[in-house]
């Protein structure tokens, strides 16, 4: 009895073992699966994002060269005015008082010299027939030559004196609109060593441009030509678009980051845009509208022929290399993988061009995955051999 019943101790042991042994048994490429990725036409585009501000395209600070006090301006905030047209003039009383005296300084250097100059003529006569001395024709030569520089440094402080006249009376350089009014009637402006600003005067405020600084890392991506869209915020739900027209190449450092200048043109036919607006621009760096893309990962995928032999899956000519400038990706046609060289071009985000050997609608291979989870005998879940663990779990 204790013999029959050692037996069937024994059995009950015998028939666990096996139990756990199929139980753990289970292939590992349960729930396995090949993933594939359709390839297909779309458009392709890689972006540089940037920050700037909005800007006439010419733009004129207006000056005076004279010092004075302003009488009377004629211009203010946002008038139009034409080129030659009078914006401003200055108090002219001083002026035309040193005018004056430098027309009559000029008068008397005028006849100064003309006195002296027929005064060396008759002594230069009286010289050439010998019936004065050496000294008094070189004292006649010497007046006269004194009185002509006289007169010569006059009229030349006449024509100076009457441009600070004109100077007196500012007008626009340009046709345009005034942006900018930094005076008022009444004030006294001073011309020392830097021409004091008294308008700011833009061409056409149609045209405009943004200054937008780059960083050092995306710049190399940006050239002229390269379309761009920006917004602003006075205006959130409009796109504006424009084109690089210049990369400058001197270099801005500001708390150790260095940034470039990229002049984007803006059209404004609505005059939306005004000076000094920030823009948030978007530069087109990459643009390739309708072209073959794959995924990247199909780039990546490496058949393990140890696991898809497993899954009754075999892999033709494994050890194929690409051409130069080409690369491999794999389709699975039936239960075979099977390798099409490929040549790729552009890269977007997660997408490569192809530029030859596939077409729309074929399908590559793109990784490996588990479908669902896997358990061990242990009631624990499987990870996929082609994921990487947790950080500290078991290998």
């Amino acid at each position: 009895m204790k013999g029959k019943k050692l037996a069937i101790g024994l059995g009950i042991v015998l028939l666990l073992g096996l139990g756990v042994w199929l139980f753990r048994g289970k292939s590992s490429t349960k729930g396995l699966r090949l993933e594939v990725a359709p390839v297909t036409q779309t458009t392709i585009t890689n972006v540089v994002t940037a920050t700037g501000t909005v800007e006439p395209v010419i733009s004129v600070e207006v000056g005076t060269q004279v010092s004075g006090i302003i009488d009377k301006i004629y211009v203010d905030y946002n008038s139009v005015v034409t080129k030659g047209q009078v914006i401003a003039e200055m108090d002219k009383v001083t002026l035309q008082a040193d005018l004056a005296s430098q027309e009559a300084n000029l008068a008397s250097s005028k006849a100064e010299f003309e006195y002296q100059e027929a005064n060396h003529a008759r002594y230069k006569t009286l010289f050439d027939q010998q019936l004065i001395s050496n000294s008094d024709y070189e004292t006649a030569l010497y007046s006269y030559n004194v009185a002509k520089s006289s007169y010569d440094r006059a009229r030349s402080d006449m024509v100076k004196v009457r441009q600070q006249l004109e100077y007196a009376t500012i007008t626009s350089p340009i046709d345009g609109v005034v942006i900018n009014r930094e005076v008022e009637a009444g004030q006294t402006v001073a011309s020392g060593f830097n021409t004091p600003t008294l308008f700011t005067i833009a061409n056409d405020l149609t045209q405009m441009r943004v200054i937008a600084n780059v960083d050092e890392a995306d710049i190399g991506q940006v050239e002229e030509g390269q379309n761009v869209q920006f917004s602003v915020d006075a205006y959130p739900d409009d796109i504006f678009e424009g084109k690089v027209i210049q990369v400058r190449l001197e270099a801005t450092v500001e708390s150790n980051v260095v940034t470039y200048e990229v002049v984007v043109s803006a059209y404004n036919p609505d005059l939306k845009l005004k000076p000094g607006l920030t823009a948030n621009i978007t530069i087109f760096t990459l643009e390739r509208p309708d072209v073959l893309t794959i995924p990247g990962k199909a780039l990546r995928f490496l058949p393990e022929e140890d696991m898809l032999s497993k899954m009754k899956i075999t892999v033709e000519n494994p050890d194929l290399d690409a051409p130069a400038n080409k690369k491999i990706v794999w389709q699975l046609v039936g239960s075979t993988l099977q390798p099409k060289i490929i040549g790729t071009g552009a890269t977007s985000g997660n997408l490569i061009e192809v530029t030859d050997g596939l077409s729309v609608g074929e399908e590559v291979v793109v990784e490996m995955t588990s479908a669902a989870p896997v358990t061990n005998g242990n009631g624990n879940q499987e990870r996929s051999p082609f994921m990487p663990g947790r950080p500290g779990g078991r290998r």
